[in-house]
């Protein structure tokens, strides 16, 4: 049977959205199968970290999303100071989750990916060749879809981890959070509003249009997650932790959850991967969960797109969890960190957790390495022995000389490599040559005289300091062999 498509992903969510429009994007065939038919309302995730927006931007995003929301530069309760970061995007984004997948899904449909509504997954098959799926339409009958890759990006009760019979192991974190999107008669002064004490936990954000995010949780009861819950439920706790409940009003949306903190031990399977919540699901403090798990997306993008066009390195598929696992793991426990410590019970202990939050946020150093845990911008892929200190680092998003795009990330929008070589360099000696179809060349603009091929996801591959033109050119040939393939005249298209 051949393949319908290059990659059938699984799940509609933000993750698959922006994987699906990678690939569209770089002439890769997929499809997307969200059981859902209509476009989504939900707004359960509502933060968009500095990296993340970085990568957005990457893709001509990142203003069109921006607009929607609402700019936070810290989150003082946490000892979060975002301002300090150095992006160009210094902040947390505030924005509706269905703002966050309309974005995706229309740039999805307009690069020709298919996204197929009302497709419910319900059993999976790999041999060597593929993977086939089968799928339930809405009127209850079922149909195989075939692809060389499949993608499970469908959540928390993923059917493609159970179908691959992988565990999910871990524990539950924290129960009877209850959560709703309100209207407020007398909104909180700080635009976001934490607060801990003996009676319960309370967060408050707004949307920008008039409606605001609460979360709250009743530190003496927690009924189970079935249980009804009521907006006077809501009420009694921020009146009981807050002082007022804020005259919420009208929600339009109200839900009671448990969050649970749970890794795969692998993200692929054969010619079967899994990203975002299918992958590793955690605790909603510091808002990292939809950001870590697009950034899953645009790791695997392009090492699929390299699979499927024949140029990828031997082990490039490997490295998607090779990289990933080891940030879904620091994601995991930051976020526990960050929960234990707001659900802290007896009063000394608050009182010394305060003490200490106040004390990072006055220093600097502490004050800017939280945040850059937490927005993504210090994340790193481990690189090999004796490479260049840049290796696996984030690419800043550094001014180029001359011409458009003037940005890195500008840069990057093709979806490809980018070799950048210092002002005044011989660039004949630096063209990409054989690897023209899959790495552009840039010219930084100001001093430097290190050579950086950048991945199009936006770490540094390889860099360099050589200032010897033909030690330079070797060793570029060198690195753009090793993470780009074969030169284009020996790959097979």
């Amino acid at each position: 049977m051949l393949p319908d498509s290059d990659v059938l992903i699984v799940g509609g969510g933000p993750t698959g959205l922006l994987l699906a429009g990678d690939l569209a994007a770089a002439g890769v065939s997929c499809t997307l199968l969200e059981r859902r038919d209509g476009e989504s309302n939900l707004t359960r995730a509502f933060g968009v970290h500095a990296r993340t927006l970085e990568l957005l931007d990457a893709r001509g995003l990142a203003r069109d999303l921006i607009a929607t929301g609402v700019r936070v530069s810290g989150l003082g309760s946490f000892g979060l100071g975002f301002f300090r970061l150095p992006s160009r995007f210094p902040y947390l984004l505030i924005t509706p989750q269905y703002e966050t997948e309309r974005i995706l899904g229309t740039r999805a449909r307009a690069l020709g990916a298919e996204i197929a509504g009302g497709a419910e997954v319900v059993a999976l098959r790999q041999d060597l060749e593929g993977v086939d799926l089968t799928v339930r339409d809405a009127g209850g009958g079922t149909y195989t879809r075939r692809a060389r890759y499949v993608v499970g990006t469908d959540g928390v009760h993923s059917v493609v981890r159970r179908e691959l019979g992988l565990p999910f192991p871990g524990r539950s974190a924290v129960r009877s959070v209850v959560i709703c999107d309100v209207r407020l008669l007398h909104p909180p002064v700080d635009t976001v509003t934490a607060r801990a004490t003996g009676e319960g936990v309370v967060f408050t954000v707004p949307f920008g249009d008039g409606w605001h995010r609460v979360i709250a949780w009743n530190r003496r009861g927690q009924p189970p997650e079935s249980a009804p819950v009521s907006l006077d439920e809501v009420r009694d706790i921020v009146r009981r932790v807050l002082g007022t409940d804020l005259g919420m009003h009208d929600p339009r949306w109200i839900s009671r959850f448990h969050s649970d903190e749970r890794q795969v031990p692998r993200y692929r399977d054969g010619r079967v991967f899994l990203a975002g919540d299918a992958a590793h699901v955690h605790s909603p403090a510091g808002g990292m969960g939809m950001n870590t798990g697009l950034q899953d997306a645009v790791n695997l993008g392009w090492k699929l797109t390299a699979a499927v066009k024949g140029w990828a390195p031997d082990g490039l598929l490997d490295t998607y969890h090779d990289e990933r696992y080891p940030v879904g793991r620091r994601v995991l426990r930051t976020s526990g960190v960050i929960l234990r410590g707001a659900l802290l019970g007896p009063g000394a202990l608050r009182f010394v957790r305060d003490a200490l939050l106040a004390a990072a946020s006055r220093s600097r150093w502490i004050a800017r390495r939280m945040a850059g845990a937490v927005s993504g911008i210090d994340l790193a892929y481990a690189a090999p022995p004796g490479a260049h200190p840049l290796t696996g680092r984030r690419a800043p998003d550094i001014p180029l000389a001359g011409g458009t795009p003037r940005t890195l990330y500008r840069a990057l929008r093709p979806g490809r490599f980018l070799l950048v070589v210092p002002p005044g360099a011989d660039v004949d000696t630096a063209r990409p040559g054989g690897w023209a179809d899959r790495v552009d060349l840039a010219v930084a603009g100001g001093a430097t005289r290190t050579v950086v091929l950048v991945r199009p996801d936006g770490y540094i591959a390889w860099a360099d300091d050589d200032a010897d033109p033909a030690g330079r050119a070797a060793a570029i040939r060198t690195a753009l062999s090793a993470w780009c393939g074969p030169s284009a005249d020996r790959v097979a298209h």
